[in-house]
């Protein structure tokens, strides 16, 4: 494995760490706060965060392209070009801000009536339900995404239905529909990725998912500064790290990976939400909800497997 490989994945697993500490800081944020109050702070400081970022960026672009031709000129100002071009910026940033927004006030709302390792877990069950949602979009599943979604709906089962019963848990529930949400979310950002800047569609969904939660905080809760002020470490890990800093390691570090190698080193921010649980919270997992966390884990690695060539 060569220097450039090693360099690209311990930035893929230092944005992993990030975001599955960033359960434990949603965790402890919502003893101060609640979820739309949460939600619209961290995600108005993780569009601030992204601003320098786009500038930096920008600034980095303009110094390494090479210089344009005369007729290049002319064409890169293209009026129609230009608006055609943040019209589609505009309407993917809006899209997937609405679609963060629905899926991290589930998940913010479910983590009151679960423990952080189960929210980890099944919040990384849109690795599994993005390949079944890609069915619609013309996207076959083989037999092996089918045996992964079966580990992963009976890992789920094992770790959620602890007391007997056929049912999932309140909390359990709302987070299986952030699931969701993101493997949707995800699917948006698959689309329009290729056709505008990562980082400034990111900076927008921010926004958009602040203005939207800030909408949810003056109409179902009561904002206080004073706490919010109380909750200023948990809000700016998730503000500053979860949002800002790992979205730019993940830019980073998925250029010139393999996908599938990427996505499974990001996947295990699930693992780290459980280890997070137990060294900082104490939340011990009991050996049957530890079984469904493998079974889960190994349905999340499945998925991501490179078919083999024929």
């Amino acid at each position: 494995m060569n220097k450039f490989v090693v360099r690209q994945s311990l930035l893929l697993f230092l944005t992993a760490t990030i975001w599955g500490v960033a359960f434990v800081a949603q965790s402890v944020g919502m003893e101060y706060i609640g979820p739309f109050t949460f939600n619209a702070v961290r995600n108005l400081i993780g569009g601030v965060v992204l601003i320098p970022c786009i500038a930096l960026l920008k600034k980095i672009n303009d110094r390494t392209a090479e210089p344009l031709s005369e007729q290049a000129k002319t064409e890169a100002v293209s009026g129609n070009a230009a608006r055609e071009g943040n019209r589609t910026l505009l309407l993917g940033g809006i899209s997937c801000g609405v679609l963060l927004f629905i899926a991290s006030n589930l998940q913010q709302i479910g983590i009151q009536y679960t423990t952080v390792g189960k929210a980890g877990f099944i919040t990384a069950m849109y690795i599994v339900l993005v390949p079944i949602l890609g069915i619609f979009f013309r996207k076959k599943a083989g037999l092996r995404i089918w045996v992964a979604v079966v580990m992963a709906a009976a890992g789920l089962y094992t770790l959620c239905m602890t007391d007997g019963g056929f049912s999932l848990q309140k909390g359990d529930f709302l987070v299986l529909l952030c699931a969701l949400a993101f493997s949707v979310h995800i699917l948006v950002i698959d689309y329009f990725a290729p056709k505008v800047d990562g980082v400034k569609m990111s900076c927008i969904q921010f926004f958009v998912c602040a203005l939207l939660s800030g909408i949810g905080m003056l109409l179902f809760e009561e904002p206080d500064m004073a706490l919010i002020l109380q909750a200023w470490v948990p809000v700016l890990y998730a503000g500053v790290l979860s949002c800002g800093v790992a979205y730019t390691l993940q830019i980073v570090g998925q250029k010139g990976m393999n996908p599938t190698v990427a996505s499974l080193i990001l996947s295990l921010e699930s693992v780290v939400s459980v280890i997070a649980g137990w060294l900082i919270l104490g939340q011990a997992l009991s050996a049957r909800e530890l079984a469904g966390c493998v079974l889960m884990f190994a349905a999340i690695v499945l998925v991501q497997l490179p078919e083999r060539k024929r």
